[in-house]
């Protein structure tokens, strides 16, 4: 079957087409991707929309057919970088980069974040420990923890590695990075975000975080 987004057609089967991604989407996010009309006013302005196998107007099409498998094993839901671009430019008022947030939690238990995107799981989990500890991004701290995700690339492509020690050294003597971390005053409430983020979580998606 053959269906239409922001004039692109879209190829999915019948066999691939369930009822309830939809109402799943609805019931993690609280936001209804039936009121999405397909305008691509989303698409048009995402600053990533070039690095995605789908555009997002594309994938909220997918999540309306219920093409679950499409939705959950698309590169777009972890390329998308969350800076809510789409959301407000959205004529219907779709909170889109929360339905991405949605679709991300529901790849992760179903098992659908495969190798190909470890590295863009990594680096979410790298920023969120590093905001969880400090209620703040260190970015120094944060790329440590993801190159050690990626020690095994390192040792494939050393050079490849190091690019980014480069960059960091550029970065740091223009004030952009520091050595240290900067805490805020008020990290509770940081921490209570994610404790109250955590609570609605079932045991095997917590332990993802971790």
């Amino acid at each position: 079957m053959a269906v239409r987004s922001a004039g692109v057609k879209l190829k999915v089967t019948d066999r691939e087409l369930t009822t309830d991604l939809l109402g799943e989407v609805k019931a993690r996010t609280g936001v209804d991707v039936q009121k999405c009309y397909q305008c691509g006013k989303c698409t048009a302005g995402c600053p990533m929309a070039f690095q995605m196998d789908f555009a997002p107007s594309q994938v909220m099409r997918l999540v309306q057919l219920g093409a679950r498998d499409a939705a959950l094993e698309s590169d777009t839901i972890w390329v998308c970088a969350s800076c809510e671009t789409c959301t407000t430019r959205c004529p219907q008022e779709v909170e889109i980069a929360r339905v991405m947030d949605g679709l991300r939690e529901l790849a992760m238990k179903a098992g659908k974040a495969t190798r190909r995107k470890s590295d863009i799981l990594n680096f979410h989990k790298a920023f969120l420990n590093s905001v969880r500890k400090y209620g703040r991004a260190f970015e120094v701290g944060m790329i440590q923890q993801y190159k050690m995700k990626r020690a095994l690339k390192a040792l494939l492509d050393p050079f490849g590695e190091l690019a980014d020690v480069e960059d960091g050294i550029k970065m740091f003597a223009r004030g952009k990075i520091a050595l240290l971390p900067h805490k805020v005053k008020n990290r509770e409430a940081v921490q209570r975000i994610f404790e109250k983020c955590e609570g609605r979580q079932s045991r095997p998606e917590k332990k993802e975080m971790e």
